[in-house]
């Protein structure tokens, strides 16, 4: 039998609405004080987070880590030393030298997460954040704090540090590396980053763009046609007639439905390409070392024995699980979660929701590997001594953790709840876009 719906807890009096993104529970948003925080009644999911206003704090954080950013792209970032020759990298060094050995793929993948990614995500921040400190926003600033949500999981610069943690403990024993002043503004350029994110809440942000309107308890009816924006979470009435042009926000400016499109199907074809990809980026040698003429070729599983042989096992432990445990455990985890929408699976919904949100949190991580290999081309490259040349390995694996973080993005949690019967009704949760011809705001009391 399928589960009975949950009854949402919903005010009696005019109150803001929330739909749940995780499993689309429709809840009204009490008052909150500073601090106070509000969670999903059903699945658990974090709603807001109500953090005192510190917008002003907020932007002259993300201003710091601006200049920090240009200052880490302006100085040596490592230097090695060995036998009188000097090899100076700076930030996108590897990612250049991956261009020069056939790999611009990877290179432009880690030219976008180390750079792009978090350069476009400060400046929009910086923007729309000083905006609202000082002023009462611009016009535009939804659709750019969009593209700073969109962003977020793309910005790996405190991965890329992990990265730079490995390659330095492989390179210590060998040679002379000093740490560059670019390395130092890049530590307090993440450490800067973090505290800008952590200041404010985005629901705070998307608040003050635009508040969303205080509303009655909805009838059932209306409670039917009230849908959830996945960016800013705006509840948005859906006119009766679905037939049309295609829904936006009118907050945020994205695209509106009920399900993501095609969520199931995306995110197996993800899987499955993924899968195919991992043996040979586990098989094949991801770079080859090239001493004195002669080459040893080294798999990921290789860098993980030499970090044990070294004596490094907490190294090697972070390593293994980032670079081979994780990813085998997100295909493994995701692969489930589909199948047990496709079979109506009504166990332990609780627990599965939150399998989802820990398979797209942690999924990033696994890129350590690539950037590992990113920094020991740029290093060791001295000539008929020593050299480091990135392998087909790398572009497999790169592929590998791009395609299950696509898989976790484009599945929707909400199809486990509505295959269970715990969403109704069933007929109109369909995993397919919304297409309808006029959307408004719920109607003011």
């Amino acid at each position: 039998m399928p589960l009975a719906p949950s009854s949402p807890p919903l005010a009696t009096d005019a109150a803001p609405l929330i739909r749940c993104h995780d499993c689309d529970l429709l809840q009204a948003v009490p008052p909150l004080p500073a601090g106070g925080s509000l969670k999903c009644a059903r699945c658990g999911a974090g709603l807001i987070d109500a953090k005192p206003d510190h917008f002003e704090r907020a932007f002259v954080l993300y201003l710091t880590a601006f200049i920090l950013l240009i200052v880490a792209n302006s100085f040596p970032f490592l230097t090695m030393k060995v036998q009188g020759l000097v090899q100076s990298s700076h930030l996108l060094s590897g990612a250049l030298t991956l261009f020069d050995e056939g790999m611009g793929e990877v290179a432009i993948a880690v030219i976008f997460f180390v750079f792009v990614a978090p350069l476009v995500k400060i400046v929009t921040g910086l923007m729309v954040v000083g905006s609202l400190a000082y002023g009462r926003g611009f016009r535009g600033a939804e659709a750019l704090y969009r593209l700073f949500d969109r962003l977020h999981p793309w910005a790996m610069t405190e991965i890329f540090l992990l990265g730079v943690l490995v390659a330095y403990t492989k390179l210590v024993d060998l040679a002379t590396v000093v740490i560059g002043p670019s390395m130092f503004a890049f530590v307090g350029l993440i450490l800067v980053t973090i505290a800008a994110d952590s200041a404010i809440d985005p629901h705070q942000v998307w608040e003050r763009l635009r508040p969303a309107p205080r509303l009655p308890p909805p009838t059932e009816e209306e409670r039917r046609r009230l849908v959830g924006c996945h960016t800013c979470q705006l509840v948005v009435e859906l006119p009766r007639s679905t037939q049309g042009i295609e829904s936006l926000c009118p907050r945020c400016g994205s695209v509106l439905h009920r399900r993501k499109p095609n969520s199931l199907a995306r995110t197996a074809a993800f899987l499955i390409t993924a899968a195919l990809l991992y043996i040979p980026a586990n098989v094949y040698p991801v770079m080859t070392l090239s001493a004195l003429g002669s080459g040893a070729p080294s798999t990921i599983l290789g860098g993980v024995m030499e970090l044990i042989a070294a004596d490094m096992w907490p190294l090697a432990l972070i390593v293994f699980t980032a670079s081979v445990l994780v990813p085998m455990l997100k295909l493994i985890s995701m692969s489930w979660l589909v199948i047990s929408v496709h079979t109506r699976s009504r166990w332990r919904l609780r627990d599965r929701t939150l399998i989802y949100r820990l398979n797209e949190l942690v999924g990033r991580w696994s890129m350590v590997d690539v950037f590992v290999i990113t920094i020991l081309v740029a290093l060791v490259q001295l000539g008929s001594l020593a050299n480091i040349l990135p392998d087909v390995g790398i572009l497999a694996f790169a592929c590998v953790v791009v395609l299950t973080m696509l898989a976790a993005l484009c599945f929707d949690p909400r199809l486990m709840w509505d295959r269970a019967g715990a969403n109704e009704p069933a007929e109109e949760l369909r995993d397919e876009p919304v297409a309808v011809a006029q959307l408004r705001e719920p109607a003011r009391p």
